[in-house]
């Protein structure tokens, strides 16, 4: 999401190990979680204790509160991009339960997973990379990051091997993000 949202004001590649759609979100089916309160009410509020609380309150408060809000914002976006989200009887998107998500008031399981049938992770996949070509993304796939280029204290773009031929890429570039994951808990927080 962050590339196509970068792609709107500048020129954006995405250099990736992988092919973009081959990853494990594809695998996830559950749903995507925000408090939209389509089914019964629900607050954002809720999501964040329910979060915090599924991590062992090891999770940074603030960033958490911001992800909680977000994620209706998020989801609406994903709709409007086209995603396939399951419906309501008026049309509204579908939420169900899952694990941990509950009413902070009654403390009963509450409907917060906006989902996609059962292939929720795998639409989110789709509908961002169409959207992303759409927006003419740049994607460099099988390459691997090696080096980031740094200059008076400043990352000017990376130094990637492209893992078919092994010859060696140089991306300058105004901002680079990275995105890795938890990477396997190699940090205490991630």
């Amino acid at each position: 999401m962050a590339a196509l949202h970068a792609s709107k004001t500048c020129n954006t590649a995405v250099i990736s190990k992988l092919y973009p759609t081959r990853s494990h979100t594809g695998a996830a089916q559950g749903g995507i979680s925000a408090a939209l309160g389509n089914l019964e009410p629900d607050k954002w509020e809720w999501h964040a204790y329910d979060t915090i609380k599924g991590g062992d309150f090891l999770c940074d408060q603030d960033s958490v509160d911001i992800l909680c809000r977000d994620a209706i914002e998020a989801v609406i976006d994903l709709e409007h991009m086209g995603l396939p989200f399951d419906r309501t009887a008026d049309g509204k998107i579908s939420q169900r339960k899952f694990g941990g998500h509950t009413n902070n008031e009654t403390k009963k399981a509450v409907m917060r997973a906006c989902h996609a049938a059962d292939r929720t992770g795998h639409m989110i996949l789709q509908t961002l990379y169409q959207n992303c070509i759409k927006n003419n993304v740049n994607f460099f796939d099988e390459f691997q990051t090696i080096d980031l280029l740094i200059e008076n204290g400043k990352c000017n773009g990376v130094v990637a091997a492209e893992l078919k031929t092994g010859e060696i890429h140089v991306f300058h570039s105004k901002a680079t993000m990275l995105a890795t994951g938890g990477f396997g808990k190699m940090w205490k927080v991630s």
